[in-house]
């Protein structure tokens, strides 16, 4: 044992003399030069080392340098800088002064993704004909030749096409790759803007072997969770995974086995296209469940008990990231082509549960044309097809739906209308306009459709109920059901509406039900919450007492009107003109008679005259 020990020791003396010696005999100094030359050679960038090289021994042979900067060509900053790097070596080819790095490691390194940062050609420089490097755009001059790469504590300033900055803090990544150019990725950042923080996560491998012309990626696991202004309360979290596939000469790509969750909803599927002048998209995907007011922070509205749905979010957005006019100019669909094709078995929208929804769509040059939309929700269906046009300022709108016995009261809910109407809803129409909130809706669109509601029941407006209170205050003649306020006296109602920028219009409407008819007309006010409706309403059932005066009753449109803010309807019934009418019609009953049994009366001249004034 005291041998092995002994051997042990004079070993580790041989291999702490062999690496002083090393340090003492190679100055790392040697090879600022060739590095500096190398990294030219491959990519075209300077790279400046400033301040001495020097050993750092443990626990890992490398060579710590000062403040470095990496420059493309012409730019006016560096690409990346840092105030220290590490590169770790191998210790055996330092025998035959050569140099193989094994790591590069940067802490508190900034990266500028800025123009001021992109090789630029000198004024002098000829220019080629267009085209004539396929890799340009692609590479960028970029090629990854060293084992490992590792990133810790930085930040990524990368300035997009359009002028807007966007950082990437605490930025951290390792990435390695072996002789045959197999790559593993891990990726870790903060990405802040407009009081939005967005975290991230990355596991990836890469086959980097024929690239730029060929690339294959494997995305093991992306973790992501934003918060922040104008997102739901808990903010927006899940994970992603898919296989990607770029072929860099023709500049196409694919997404396949594509799995995405979203708070508590689900997306999978596959994605390809092209890029180019005119990139080109088409997506197929599958969702178990599509939850939308998880999504867009929508809950009920506990103010009101659960009536209207209402955004739940964690407060607004700068007034400085919120443009003065919305302009579609930066819209995807006016910067590419493609194809969509969505099947949703399970969909929550503006507390709307939907069933089997299907979508397929196609976008060109700023036009998506909406050729399927449709669904189940309850006991009926819905079709939806249309256009969406993104080539103006504002986003016009057309639709052409179908609805099938589609309840009433949530969709009223989720238009933020008042669900004091039930029924089954059966609809064709075809609506234009503005804008896609509910709110543009409700002031920016036109249209007219044909409906008919089923089974329908006015919350707290019971007309036989209403009339049949006014007949019996006004007359003791006759009287209704004891129990009128208790019965399900369901309705059915057909009409027209028309809708031209929130105001909605009834030209005519006709209901029935077992026990009374009625037409009306009137408009109501989407903007304004207001409403004022004509009804003339006809108890054909249910009267007891005077048979003259029931029969009247149960042919006569009583007059009703209701109008006011919806908070507090007002309501005028105008029973007194048919009980009027009544008696004045009994009244010419009995003069007539009166006159016909005497006629040689010499009253009976003033009588016929009466009558004709009657």
């Amino acid at each position: 044992m005291r041998r092995f020990i002994t051997t042990l020791a004079i070993l580790l003396v041989v291999i702490v003399a062999g690496m002083t010696a090393l340090v003492l005999l190679v100055n790392p100094n040697d090879f600022r030069g060739y590095m500096a030359q190398q990294v030219e050679q491959r990519s075209g960038y300077r790279l400046a080392l400033n301040g001495d090289l020097r050993w750092h021994v443990w626990p890992q042979l490398s060579i710590l340098s000062g403040q470095m900067t990496l420059t493309a060509p012409g730019a006016k900053q560096p690409v990346v800088s840092a105030s220290n790097m590490r590169l770790d070596v191998s210790l055996l080819p330092l025998i035959s002064h050569q140099l193989s790095v094994k790591q590069v490691m940067l802490k508190g390194a900034v990266f500028n993704l800025t123009p001021d940062s992109e090789a630029q050609r000198p004024a002098n420089a000829p220019v080629g004909p267009a085209g004539n490097n396929p890799d340009e755009g692609v590479t960028h001059g970029w090629k990854f030749d060293i084992a490992e790469l590792r990133i810790a504590d930085s930040l990524l300033i990368w300035q997009q096409d359009n002028g807007e900055q966007l950082n990437l803090r605490d930025l951290n990544l390792q990435l390695s790759q072996d002789s045959k150019r197999q790559a593993h990725i891990e990726l870790s950042s903060r990405i802040n803007r407009d009081q939005r923080e967005l975290l991230l996560n990355l596991n990836s491998d890469l086959d980097v072997s024929r690239y730029p012309q060929h690339l294959t990626a494997a995305i093991n696991q992306l973790d992501y969770q934003m918060t922040g202004a104008d997102l739901p309360k808990d903010g927006l979290k899940g994970q992603m995974k898919m296989q990607a596939e770029w072929a860099g000469d023709n500049q196409a790509f694919s997404l396949k086995n594509l799995s995405l969750t979203a708070n508590d909803s689900q997306l999978d599927g596959s994605a390809s296209g092209m890029l180019g002048a005119r990139p080109q998209l088409n997506v197929d995907l599958h969702s178990p469940l599509l939850n939308m007011d998880s999504l867009l922070g929508l809950e009920p509205d506990s103010a009101d008990g659960g009536q209207t749905v209402q955004a739940q979010r964690s407060g607004p957005g700068p007034v400085i990231s919120r443009p003065v006019e919305h302009d579609n100019a930066n819209s995807p669909l006016n910067a590419m082509d493609g194809n969509v094709a969505l099947t949703v078995d399970k969909m929550r929208w503006r507390g709307m549960d939907f069933d089997q929804v299907k979508l397929r769509a196609s976008s060109k040059g700023g036009l998506l044309n909406l050729a399927t939309l449709s669904g189940k929700a309850g006991s009926g269906d819905f079709s939806l097809p249309g256009s969406i046009d993104v080539r103006t300022a504002e986003t016009m709108v057309k639709l052409q739906p179908t609805l099938k016995n589609i309840a009433v009261a949530p969709l009223l809910k989720a238009f933020a209308l008042p669900a004091s109407l039930s029924g089954d809803l059966s609809l064709a129409g075809n609506f234009s306009g503005s804008g896609l909130t509910v709110p543009s809706f409700k002031q920016a669109w036109q249209g007219n459709a044909e409906l008919t509601l089923d089974n329908a029941q006015m919350a707290g407006l019971n007309f036989q109920q209403m009339i049949q209170r006014a007949v019996e205050r006004n007359s003791n003649r006759v009287r209704g059901p004891a129990d009128a306020a208790k019965e399900n006296n369901l309705q059915q109602i057909k009409g027209n509406a028309s809708l031209n920028n929130g105001l909605l219009t009834f030209p005519g409407l006709q209901g029935h039900s077992s026990m009374l008819d009625y037409s009306g007309k009137g408009q109501v006010n989407l903007a304004s919450q207001q409403a004022d409706m004509t009804f003339g309403v006809t108890v054909t059932n249910g009267w007891q007492g005077d048979d003259e005066l029931v029969k009247r009753l149960q042919s006569t449109p009583v007059p009703l009107r209701i109008y006011g803010p919806w908070s507090g309807l007002n309501y005028s019934l105008q029973v007194d003109q048919v009980l009027r009418q009544q008696l004045q019609d009994e009244a010419k009953k009995r003069l007539q008679q009166w006159s016909d049994r005497n006629k040689s009366s010499d009253k009976n001249s003033s009588v016929e005259k009466l009558l004709k004034d009657m």
